[in-house]
């Protein structure tokens, strides 16, 4: 009896062992499940909350405007994709335009890379709006740019290597409309110590989660009166944010 006890007990913690292991198994699996933004493996939608996996997911877009077309009616984005143009650094082989949603695109709803609408989208839904409604009180209904597509190298440098404006890969947010009236401006309220100050840098800090780069006041003089935001290729889950 002393024999099989102890012959028994290590097969039986094995099982034990293996039994939690599995009940472990299955309840990460369910919990992924219900919360997609943490599970590398489900397909990215925008109306999730940004997860662990959504800049893995988000990177992958860059280089699939498929994919990255699919997530934008996978998350209920109305859009038009247009045809390739353009030649050479400036060929626009990606170009998309997103219908007007909650918050247009001011002066003109621009054409972009899909994947520059899909950290658009993102950024707005859990990023602009939540600060505009807990910072300001107010809705958001417009953002102001400068523009997505300048077929130019980076300051307009001939020696300079080519700007992600070059094929639209990039957009220049410039301020704010709120519903109320109020217009909150890079260039007027990024060092003002009241509300709006604090909702731009809020807003800079969310849209680092979204796009691959981001430059605004604190990079260098030349973006003293927008963010810069693209969608540049990199590493998984790297971005620049300053």
């Amino acid at each position: 009896m002393e024999l099989g006890a102890v012959t028994r007990l290590p097969v039986d913690r094995l099982a034990l062992l293996a039994l939690l292991v599995l009940a472990g198994f299955v309840g990460a699996r369910a919990w992924l499940h219900q919360h997609p933004q943490h599970n590398p493996w489900a397909p990215l939608n925008l109306s999730d909350p940004p997860g662990w996996a959504t800049a893995r997911k988000l990177v992958r877009l860059r280089g699939d405007p498929g994919e990255c077309r699919a997530t934008l009616a996978r998350s209920g984005v109305a859009f038009t994709a247009l045809p390739p143009t353009g030649a050479g650094e400036c060929r626009r082989n990606d170009r998309v335009v997103l219908a007007p949603a909650s918050a247009t695109l001011r002066p003109a709803q621009p054409e972009a890379t899909c994947a520059v609408d899909a950290g658009l989208v993102l950024w707005l839904r859990h990023g602009v709006e939540p600060a505009a409604r807990d910072l300001l009180g107010s809705e958001v209904v417009a953002i102001e740019h400068f523009g997505t597509h300048a077929c130019r190298r980076r300051y307009g440098r001939k020696d300079a290597p080519w700007s992600e404006h070059a094929t639209g890969n990039a957009i220049d947010v410039a301020g704010f409309v709120l519903a109320d009236g109020r217009r909150v401006s890079v260039r007027r309220d990024w060092a003002a110590g009241a509300a709006p100050g604090a909702f731009l840098h809020a807003v800079r800090d969310s849209a680092c989660g979204a796009f691959g780069t981001v430059l605004g006041p604190d990079y260098n003089a030349a973006h003293t009166d927008h963010f810069h935001l693209d969608q540049a290729g990199g590493r998984i889950g790297w971005s620049v944010c300053r």
